[in-house]
């Protein structure tokens, strides 16, 4: 589908300099759990000028995602009730650093009638992450891959891509749950996921910058939120989104 985007005057495919992407937090509450997303950077214990740190294609690539870590810890157990209705035990109990009632907030258990695989079931953490731009960018949520985790997750993360001029939206955590025999353990302070941001021309370079949330921008937000309950195949609804889209979405939170 083609998109008439028409808040950048100038021509997209001629622009210069770095990629502005917008970012900021839905959401006050508790707002110091949730650490400003930052630029991959791999680790390396040698300084030897061979080394793969200083490799221009992976420092290409490293350049090109930025990371969100897990704001919360979490030890999770799927189980399934006389019933055979599917649910989430928080092993830890009262040990938990996350009350019951708050991990209710929080996480989520997809219904399992739209679980893409039978007896996979899918998971949801609820973020207030939400990032926006002023030329054309989208954003590709994908699996932290460069980061070694002492217990591998028994799943894979549900990914996407789409528009952040357009449809800004906060980002959730999704999660297939292949083997529900293993528990599902996540530490605050690790990386949760990347993000990486595209835009007409990929030599461009990507500069993250925490937002202001103004007016304008929460009432267009307003607009579009939960549009997702009502209809299906969202992204048919861009050319309409785009007649109320503010001239301008992105102002630098000084």
């Amino acid at each position: 589908m083609h998109i008439q985007f028409t808040v950048e005057d100038r021509d997209p495919s001629t622009a210069t300099g770095p990629i502005q992407v917008g970012w900021f937090l839905t959401e006050e509450k508790a707002s110091i759990l949730y650490e400003p997303p930052y630029r991959m950077r791999s680790q390396s214990q040698t300084k030897h000028a061979k080394s793969a740190s200083r490799c221009p294609a992976v420092l290409q690539l490293e350049s090109r995602y930025f990371v969100v870590n897990c704001p919360f810890d979490f030890h999770l157990r799927f189980s399934r009730d006389a019933q055979g209705k599917p649910s989430i035990v928080n092993v830890l109990g009262e040990q938990s650093p996350v009350r019951t009632n708050k991990l209710r907030e929080l996480i989520t258990l997809v219904n399992e009638n739209e679980w893409r695989t039978p007896q996979v079931p899918i998971l949801q953490l609820k973020l207030p992450y939400c990032f926006i731009a002023d030329e054309v960018v989208y954003i590709t949520q994908l699996e932290a891959f460069g980061y070694y985790r002492k217990h591998p997750l028994p799943g894979t993360i549900f990914g996407g891509r789409f528009p952040i001029h357009i449809w800004p939206r906060p980002l959730m955590w999704a999660f297939e749950w292949y083997d529900t025999s293993k528990d599902l353990i996540l530490k605050r302070g690790e990386p949760l996921f990347y993000c990486q941001f595209d835009g007409y021309d990929p030599s461009r370079t990507v500069k993250l910058i925490q937002a202001e949330k103004t007016p304008e921008l929460m009432h267009y937000m307003d607009q579009i939120s939960g549009v997702v309950n009502y209809v299906n195949q969202t992204f048919s609804l861009f050319c309409e989104i785009e007649k109320v889209r503010p001239k301008k979405l992105l102002k630098i939170d000084k």
